[in-house]
């Protein structure tokens, strides 16, 4: 799957920090997990738009 974060928006966000280079990589992996997640209760819902609440 394709980079799911912008590594820029992350560094800003976590303002004064270093951010290591593996960090963006496992931080991906949870964003695919969380997304996949969220589809799978909205397809459990027989719905096929993703809420928020499927989070």
């Amino acid at each position: 799957m394709a980079d799911l974060i912008v590594k820029a928006a992350v560094k800003e966000a976590l303002q004064n920090k270093n951010v290591s280079s593996d960090f963006y990589n496992a931080l991906d992996d949870e964003v695919e997990e969380l997304l996949e997640d969220a589809s799978r209760r909205a397809e459990q819902n027989d719905r096929k738009t993703v809420q928020p609440r499927d989070l």
